[in-house]
Formats: C-alpha cells, structure tokens, sequence
C-alpha cells in the first residue's frame, strides 16, 4: 500500500520511524455529470470573477474570509513556519482505556507500518505493551495542513491510528430526543430483549452493500443495451399503533428468518392427524378387536408351552365341547 505520510512516533525518548497508509477504502461508485440533452460531460472551471478568466491550479492560493468579506491571503510558507511540533511526529501523550474513547469521535483510520528495519525492534516494543497493558495511546499528529487527535491501537500484528474528532468537534444531543413523555411497560422491554435475543449476533464479514450491487448490476445492463425492469412496488409501512403487537410480529419473522419457526409448524401439522383419529372411533375399535384376537390366539400358545402334558389333554377335552356346544347352535340360528 501507498504511504500517504512518513513521520515517526514519539514514545517518550525512543523515536519509531513509521509510514502511514490509509487502512480503508471506498468502494463506492461514483458518477459524473452529464448533459441530459446530448450526454455532453459536464465540466467544472475556475474562473477569477473579477477579470473573468479561468485560471490553473499553479495561480491558486489560499486566503480566509472574514465575515465582511474581506480576504486575507496565507501561504505555504506562512504556515509552514508555524510552531508545529506534530508536523512530522506523532506524539504520544497518554495511554487510557479504550472505553474512554467516545465513539463519536473515532474518524479515518490508518496503518502504521514501521519504516525501515532499525524501526522493527521499537515498533515491536510498542505493540507489545499496548497488548498487555489492554490501553489505547492518545496520540496528536498533524496531517494535511492540520493538527489532529488519534488513537493507536493494535490489531492483529499492525499498530492501527484512528483520526479522533477534538471534544470541541463533537455536537451536543441537546434538543434530539423526544420531547414528550413516554412511559415504556415492562411487557414492551421483555418483547424488544426477545427480539434482540433472536435476532442474535452477526459476522460482520458477511455483510455487503446491496445497494452498490443493484447499481453495478444497472450499469452492466444498460451496456449491454438491455431494458432495466422497474422495481417491484413495496407497501409502504403504515404508522406502528399496537407497539406490542409490532413487536410480537417482528419476533415472529425473526425466528422465521433463522428458521426457528419450521419446528413450530411441524408440531402443528401433527395436530389435525389426531383430530381424524379421534373423529374414526370405528377404525380404533377395529383395529383393538384385531389387537384382541391377536392376543387371543398368542395365549393358548404360551400356555402349552409351559403347562404339563395332562393339562394340555385337559385343554383338548375344552375345546372339544365348545366345538359340539357349536355345530347343536347353529341350526336353532338358521331355523330362525
């Protein structure tokens, strides 16, 4: 990676050289403007308006304006003459926890690479005791014309610096929260930690921007010349009323979409399954008469088994009378 500014860190007496490079990058599309009419490029020039003419980037300098308007020029050299000890230093100034560090300031980030090979013994040394004291360093640094805050911290094997914004930087939330007020039950806070808890955790490295693929996937359609279906109309969300019922639904589709409704639903597909059983108490009956015989006929088996060679003539004499008991009834049922 390009380093955008050489410098070194100061760490008390020891001096680390190091490089700085940009630790992200934008990967957004960007667009240029156009002349509907025709597709002309639109273009930008600077002009001096007093004499109207346009002027290059060498005839360009700066000035500050004050509030009636009037300009006072400043050069490179004015501020470069500036006593600026951070101009090519990054000075340590303490080392704090990072929960001190309010979010809202956290800026651009950049990777501090250590610069040349007697720097890798103290880079090293910094890193490590960042490591094990479990601190941040707050850190001022000047880059491009401006003096700035940072925070360095360790990730991975790189020593990281995060621009800070300067406490003066950072607005007041006066006025932004609701004016009115509103008493939440303890009902409405269980169902938004239920919809917390399943909505759970994410890694963060599966995230992407959709919307940068939808145009990516635009532009590549209409190179090609093809015809770009419009969007499928969405409803719109209506005003929340019920909050718990909102909030019910919103767990509901939560679970769905982890698939934690699918055990739910085949718990009650089973449900209907027992209704019709107990609708055909025909078919049961049936089907314990048939249970029943079944039986029936399984004993006469286990008793020979274990009874005594008398007992089983015993047995045969029995079912010898039921069977004459049997034929003299049948003809008094014909009869009939």
């Amino acid at each position: 990676m390009r380093s955008i500014w050489n410098g070194a860190i100061s760490f008390g007496l020891v001096s680390i050289p190091i490089k700085l490079v940009n630790a992200t990058e934008n990967r957004s599309i960007s667009f240029r403007q156009i002349h509907t009419e025709d597709g002309g490029r639109i273009r930008y020039r600077k002009v001096c308006e007093l004499d109207g003419e346009e002027v290059s980037t060498d005839e360009i300098g700066k000035a500050y304006e004050e509030a009636d308007g009037t300009m006072i020029p400043i050069t490179d050299e004015d501020l470069a003459s500036l006593p600026l000890p951070t101009a090519k230093t990054i000075e340590i100034v303490a080392f704090v926890p990072a929960s001190q560090i309010d979010p809202l300031q956290i800026d651009t980030a950049y990777y501090l690479s250590a610069n040349g090979v007697p720097a890798a013994k103290p880079y090293t040394l910094l890193r490590e005791a960042l490591k094990r004291s479990d601190r941040v360093a707050i850190a001022k640094f000047a880059l491009r014309g401006r003096e700035r805050l940072g925070m360095l911290r360790v990730v991975d094997d790189v020593i990281a610096m995060h621009g800070l914004l300067w406490p003066d930087e950072i607005r007041s939330p006066e006025g932004v929260a609701p004016d009115t007020s509103v008493t939440v039950r303890d009902a409405e806070l269980d169902l938004a930690d239920a919809l917390m808890d399943t909505l759970g955790e994410v890694d963060i490295e599966t995230l992407h921007d959709d919307y940068r693929e939808a145009v990516e996937q635009l532009i590549a359609a209409k190179a090609e010349g093809a015809e770009v279906a419009p969007p499928k109309e969405e409803k719109a969300g209506g005003q929340v009323i019920d909050l718990m019922a909102a909030l019910e639904s919103s767990v509901r589709a939560a679970r769905e979409a982890r698939g934690e409704g699918e055990a739910e639903e085949a718990s009650v597909h089973e449900l209907p399954g027992r209704k019709k059983a107990a609708a055909a108490p025909k078919e049961r009956g049936a089907k314990k008469s048939t249970a029943k015989s079944a039986a029936k006929k399984a004993a006469p088996a286990r008793k020979s088994t274990s009874k005594t060679a008398a007992s089983g003539k015993a047995a045969e004499k029995k079912t010898t009378a039921k069977k004459s008991t049997t034929k003299k009834s049948q003809p008094r049922k014909r009869a009939s």
